[in-house]
């Protein structure tokens, strides 16, 4: 697969990606040979010598992103002692070691990141990155409108206040509501305890937006290779 040569550098761990663009615009990287200069050249790594300073980038595992619609039930671990489904489960293809970015809970769906790329998943960790996330919320009771304004401006769950957030309401359901929540947080159990508090139980929970990827064309238990494009925009949220 072609990707731009700046994350390529970077992936490789010669430089971060704002370095390898200086590294490439001062004439300091070839390939075949031939010095490139435009940092936003796109090459097949496994087709190409690529130099950096006369010497040849340094072998790494290949790198695996995959989007994944977590079905319910599944657990977002990688090992687990009473034999439970997991989501690495869904990968028995995949020689690389898997693991989730993140959690889900075990009943909640959705769209879930998996990689082999601990540099990517610990930088998505890191409270700076701000992605946003949302959720199709279930609940029983439906919640009055004053208090998911309430919601919306941060209440306390454990001992520390929730960041704002954006809750629009849906459909009406037999004994509750469908919301559609979005936030960048993403404390466990955030949104159950948060509707708890304003007296509603939560009865079914998937996140269908993360960093402005969807389901589209993912059944549940199915997965998919995240794109260059789609990991370009990933780290753009990347803080500064």
């Amino acid at each position: 697969m072609e990707k731009r040569l700046q994350t390529v550098l970077a992936h490789a761990g010669v430089a971060s990606r704002r370095r390898a663009a200086e590294l490439i615009e001062s004439g300091m990287v070839t390939v075949d040979g031939r010095p490139v200069i435009e940092k936003g050249f796109r090459l097949d790594p496994d087709r190409h010598e690529i130099l950096v300073n006369g010497r040849p980038l340094p072998k790494e595992e290949k790198k695996y992103y995959f989007l994944f619609n977590k079905p319910k039930n599944v657990i977002s671990t990688v090992t687990d002692t009473h034999g439970r489904k997991k989501v690495v489960d869904y990968f028995k293809g995949i020689s690389a070691r898997l693991y989730p970015v993140g959690r889900l809970d075990k009943d909640t769906t959705g769209i879930l990141i998996i990689t082999n790329d601990g540099k990517f998943a610990h930088a998505l960790a890191h409270p700076g990155f701000e992605i946003e996330k949302e959720y199709t919320v279930t609940v029983e009771p439906p919640v009055p409108a004053k208090e998911t304004r309430k919601l919306e401006r941060g209440v306390e769950i454990e001992g520390k206040v929730t960041a704002p957030c954006e809750i629009k309401p849906g459909k009406k359901t037999p004994k509750g509501a469908i919301y559609r929540v979005k936030l960048h947080e993403g404390r466990k159990r955030q949104i159950r305890l948060m509707f708890e508090a304003a007296g509603a139980k939560v009865v079914a929970l998937k996140r269908t937006r993360y960093a402005g990827l969807t389901l589209r064309g993912l059944k549940e238990g199915e997965y998919r290779e995240l794109s260059e494009k789609e990991l370009e925009r990933i780290w753009r949220f990347r803080p500064h």
